[in-house]
């Protein structure tokens, strides 16, 4: 029989399970928003009990992507398109502040975790791997915060990447994920001007990195906000 340490640690592993199963399909939109989270039909899936299927999705209330209604009913966050104004400042400052740091900061060895995965991220591009995409994208964005040296800024810059993964997701399915050749060459001029030290250069393309994203997500959601997504307006 198990003792009381090893329930614990069984129950730990199984709500981390649960945990980076349904993070993920809900930040790749496997799990639309306001898509149902039953605690029974989720036990039966993964063949455990509610306990850990709890926790798992207490968790992902702390992370915003799930909420609880009032009924007691689980659903998938909705996205909030009247909060994005402000997501999008937050987002532009964070691209310019970890930007510019890295290129104040200039290290060859990190560099070499930015060049893999901007090497994941062209790669993904060629193969219209959507996922693939917004995944080396965000480990691209997060090994330059890395570089900045700043561990707050690459906290908070990895929770706004990981919070826009489900809009950049939509918006990739309108170009049925052919994503243009400008997303990769863009990444390249900032490794340029990270390498070269220069921080007025790298500071000015992280400005027009946000814009681009920014602008091209309005239009989005200026042409498609009738589209069947749970949008919540409050």
């Amino acid at each position: 029989m198990r003792n009381d340490a090893e329930n614990v640690r069984v129950r730990g592993s199984g709500t981390q399970s649960v945990y980076v199963t349904l993070r993920r399909e809900i930040l790749s939109m496997a799990l639309e928003p306001g898509s149902p989270l039953d605690e029974v039909r989720l036990s039966e899936r993964f063949r455990m009990s509610r306990t850990p299927i709890r926790e798992a999705l207490l968790r992902l209330a702390a992370d915003g992507l799930v909420t609880t209604l009032p009924n007691r009913n689980t659903i998938v966050a909705t996205i909030d398109f009247a909060s994005l104004p402000t997501y999008f400042e937050a987002l532009t400052l964070m691209y310019r502040v970890t930007t510019r740091g890295a290129a104040q900061r200039r290290n060859g060895e990190i560099m070499k975790t930015v060049r893999r995965h901007q090497k994941d991220f062209a790669e993904a591009v060629a193969a219209r791997d959507a996922y693939a995409m917004i995944e080396a994208n965000r480990e691209f964005h997060v090994a330059i915060a890395e570089l900045a040296g700043n561990s707050y800024y690459t906290a908070f810059f990895a929770r706004l990447l990981d919070e826009g993964r489900r809009i950049l997701r939509l918006y990739y399915s309108t170009f049925d994920d052919r994503l243009p050749r400008q997303y990769v060459d863009e990444h390249e001029e900032m490794i340029a001007a990270i390498e070269a030290g220069d921080v007025e250069r790298a500071d000015q393309l992280a400005i027009a990195h946000a814009a681009q994203i920014v602008r091209q997500i309005q239009e989005y959601i200026a042409r498609d906000l009738d589209r069947p997504v749970a949008i919540s307006m409050s």
